[in-house]
Formats: C-alpha cells, sequence, structure tokens
C-alpha cells in the first residue's frame, strides 16, 4: 500500500512541479539546491513543515535517497499513471484523491524519517527515470582561494571547468596576478569591471574577502565557497614557503625556534609581510588576523563567515571535498579530477615537536576555531548528502580516474624535482626554502590529449596568463615573471 501510494505522490508531483532552481543555487531555505525531482518539489512546497528535510537526488544511478535514512523508492510507471489519474468521476473526487494523495506522501515521508528505514531498494522504471530532470551544472562560482592550503589545484579545477563552458573569469587589471591582495579587495580591481559589470562567471585568484564588493562583480545566484587546512600544518608550510618574505619567518632558523617565543620574532608594526606567520586564513576572509581571542569575537565572525559562504572544504580531506563539490554544484567527476599543484619536495618538509603543535594552536587561535569549527560543518554537509559508504565508493573512482590521466599524460607518473623539469613553461613559481615540484608529459601524445594533460599540469601564473590573454586578445599578456 505505501508503495502504492508513493506511486502515485510521485505521479501528481510531476504534474503539479514547478520549473526549479539548477544545482548549486543558493535557496532562501537550508534545503540543498539539487531540486530537480519530484520528490524534492514536494520538499519545497513543505519546507514550512520541515525545513530541516534534506534530500539528493542521485541522478547517475537513478536513486532518490533521503541522508540519515538510506530510503530507495521504486516506482512502476504503469501503476503510477493509473492511480494519480483518479476516478473519472466528478472533479471534486478527483480533487479530493489529489489531496489525500500529497496528505499521505507527506505522512511517508514523516514516517520514514522517524523510523529510519535503512536498504528499502526499489528499482526506477526506465519510463519514469528518464522524466527525471538532470541536475544543471552550476556556473556561477566565487572561490576564496586562501593561502596554502592546496586552493592552487581548485584554482585549476576551476580554469579547466571555465574553459569547457566559455565562462567569463574576474581577473585582475594590468600585469597583476592577485585581485589587490593583501588589501581588501575592490571591484575596480577587476579587468574590464566598467565594461562587463555583473557578468562574471568565475572568480578564484588570490583576494581579501571583501564581501559588497564581491557582490558588485559576481551575480546573485552566485555560488560561494572557500578551503580551510590543519593550521599546524598551513603554519609548517607556511613558515618554508614565505621564509625569505617574511621578517618573522627570517629572524628564526626553523619553525621550533619561532614558536618557542613568537613575539622575539613577530613585529605588530610590520603591517603585511608578515602576514603568513599567524592566522593567515582569518586575514584572507577579511578579518583582523592580529585581533586577540575571544570566544564572542570569534564566534560571531565564523557566523558571519557561514552567511557569506554556502561550502567551506577541507584541504586535508581533499578528495571527500571534491566529492562533496561536484555533487553539491552538479558537475561532472572529470571537473573535479585533479593532479596535485604547487606542491613541495618531503625533504623541505620541517618535523614539529609535540609541544610545537600545541603553540600552534594559541598562536593561530583565530585560525584554530575556524578550522574546528568548518571541520565538523563540512562533515555534517557529507552525511546530510550520502552515507561514508556511497562517499568513499565515489572516492575510489576519483582516484582511478586520476590514476588514468596521469597514466595517460605523465613520463614519470608522479611529481619531480623542478630540476627535472623539461618544459620550463610549465616550471611552477619556487619561493623561500620550498622545492616547488612540477611534471613532465609523454613526449607522443596526440594533439587533443596533449592539450588535455597540459591544462592538467599548468600552474598557477601560467594559466591565469593563458586565460587572461584568451579572454582579452587585445591586451598585453600577463609577465610570468
Amino acid at each position: 500500500m505505501q508503495a502504492r501510494v508513493m506511486r502515485g505522490c510521485m505521479k501528481m508531483l510531476n504534474r503539479i512541479g514547478e520549473r526549479t532552481a539548477p544545482c548549486g543555487t543558493p535557496q532562501v531555505s537550508n534545503l540543498p539546491a539539487c531540486t530537480s525531482s519530484p520528490f524534492s518539489r514536494l520538499w519545497h512546497s513543505t519546507v514550512a513543515f520541515g525545513p530541516a528535510l534534506d534530500q539528493t537526488l542521485y541522478r547517475r544511478d537513478r536513486l532518490l535517497r533521503l541522508p540519515g535514512q538510506q530510503l530507495y523508492v521504486q516506482l512502476a510507471n504503469k501503476e503510477l499513471q493509473s492511480w494519480c489519474r483518479g476516478s473519472r468521476g466528478s472533479m471534486k473526487g478527483r480533487k479530493l484523491k489529489q489531496i489525500m494523495c500529497l496528505t499521505l506522501c507527506l505522512v511517508l515521508v514523516f514516517l520514514a524519517g522517524f523510523l529510519q528505514l535503512d536498504e528499502m531498494f526499489i528499482k526506477l522504471q526506465p519510463s519514469l527515470a528518464q522524466n527525471i530532470t538532470p541536475c544543471l551544472p552550476t556556473m556561477n562560482v566565487m572561490f576564496l582561494k586562501t593561502h596554502k592550503t592546496a586552493s592552487s589545484t581548485v584554482l585549476n579545477i576551476l580554469f579547466r571547468f571555465s574553459e569547457k563552458h566559455n565562462l567569463t573569469v574576474a581577473f585582475a587589471r594590468g600585469s597583476e596576478i592577485h585581485l589587490g591582495y593583501p588589501s581588501l579587495f575592490k571591484a575596480a580591481f577587476v579587468e574590464e569591471f566598467n565594461t562587463i559589470g555583473q557578468s562574471f562567471n568565475i572568480m578564484c585568484n588570490h583576494l581579501r574577502f571583501n564581501p559588497p564588493e564581491v557582490r558588485k562583480v559576481m551575480p546573485k545566484n552566485t555560488f560561494y565557497f572557500s578551503i580551510l587546512r590543519d593550521p599546524i600544518a598551513l603554519l609548517e608550510s607556511s613558515y618554508v614557503y614565505y621564509k625569505s618574505y617574511s621578517p618573522a619567518f627570517r629572524k628564526s632558523s626553523n619553525l621550533n625556534e619561532f614558536l618557542s617565543s613568537p613575539w622575539s620574532y613577530y613585529n605588530l608594526s610590520v603591517k603585511f609581510h608578515n602576514i603568513p606567520a599567524r592566522n593567515n586564513m582569518w586575514f584572507d576572509f577579511g578579518y583582523n588576523n592580529n585581533a586577540e581571542y575571544d570566544e564572542h569575537y570569534a564566534q560571531s565572525t565564523i557566523k558571519d563567515i557561514e552567511q557569506n559562504f554556502h561550502l567551506i572544504l577541507i584541504s586535508d580531506y581533499f578528495d571527500e571535498s571534491m566529492i562533496l563539490l561536484k555533487n553539491t554544484l552538479g558537475w561532472d567527476l572529470d571537473d573535479v579530477v585533479y593532479f596535485k599543484l604547487n606542491t613541495r619536495s618531503v625533504d623541505s618538509v620541517q618535523n614539529l615537536t609535540l609541544e610545537s603543535k600545541e603553540k600552534v594552536k594559541e598562536w593561530c587561535a583565530l585560525d584554530w576555531e575556524l578550522y574546528k569549527h568548518f571541520n565538523n560543518t563540512f562533515w555534517t554537509k557529507i552525511r546530510k548528502m550520502m552515507s561514508l559508504t556511497s562517499l568513499y565508493q565515489e572516492v575510489k573512482l576519483l582516484q582511478k580516474r586520476q590514476k588514468e590521466l596521469m597514466q595517460m599524460c605523465l613520463l614519470e607518473e608522479m611529481a619531480i624535482d623542478k630540476g627535472k623539469i623539461k618544459d620550463k613553461r610549465m616550471k611552477p613559481y619556487q619561493s623561500g626554502d620550498a622545492n616547488i615540484l612540477g611534471y613532465n608529459l609523454k613526449e607522443d601524445l596526440d594533439n587533443a590529449t596533449l592539450k588535455i594533460c597540459q591544462k592538467m599540469i599548468m600552474p598557477e601564473i601560467q594559466y591565469v596568463s593563458y586565460l587572461y590573454t584568451q579572454q582579452f586578445p587585445y591586451k598585453a599578456r600577463k609577465s610570468l615573471n
């Protein structure tokens, strides 16, 4: 009987459903953006009764799933049409049946969540599955590129996506690579902003977040996301990378020494060059990295960030982050497959003592609170979207695809020392004491494959210069120096 009612509900909702937003489009409620299915239309029509309800439609597998409860519904198309067509009698009778169908469907949804129904599988008939509108990929994306958080790899993903769909990227004016960083972002920093206006699709270069100015550039339906990293690993990476840039780091022989007495090396009067030495992520989000830690201040700032960003990824779980991003934006697996970029050799990694690791949490207390909070919300979002079993099945597919591309593209099938890179045009920018690794491509690749592989390994500055010239062919190319 339950299956019969569900079949009727689904058909009826197909009739009454309105056009819904594509995946990734910000919603007024807390409901997820992917709302193409008939079932999800019911969700949105009943938001007042259950705003915490959530759903994810697995379109490729054609499974309809409620997170937290693995409820899978199978529909028989012929019965569905018969049941929901209703009586051939009066209009009043047909209306009554429709009301009953909707009511019973709501009851079943409530019971499914309450009883935690698990592993109820029924297959969708192909004829009905064809009626499910595929999730439209999100095209307007703003990525806050934080420092030393694997953000260069994310930037490469976004650049490849922009090329695939012929999107417009918000680049810095003139010869600049970054969008005014470390100054707070202004719309005037964007090339051709006065001409293009609020019609950019992708914004992902380094900037210091300034919400009102960013919104002048990006469309209203833009999806905002960023990425964080464990502050202990981040500070170690920053120390090596910015060793010759930051006065605080320059004066100490290693990070353990710096952390033993940070105020002996850190000078508050140095306005920008010491940013990598303390609460760098906090600064990138637009806040004062030297502010004294206060619980109320930290939590109120985190709430502001939650209001401005739809998703915060965690670089310590990069593959899991890419699956979450892919499913949230309605993108394909190849859209988020990647080769690690801007990584350094193992011999440049410094080992921290347990005491130093604990001191990082105090010295970068604001970053630590930021990371702890969004690490929790990251896993909460995943659990709402899928089971961990499903997550790691997708992670395996991502890693398999990555391995296939590495075997197809790379001569060594791994990142190599900067001195071994044959094509100097593909040599990544080097900084501080870090030995930034790169790649060599195979020499017998056909033109189509070569183009794909070159984009997979292209360092940040080279890719920015290339896309800038493609987008603005009448302007001078950005320098690689």
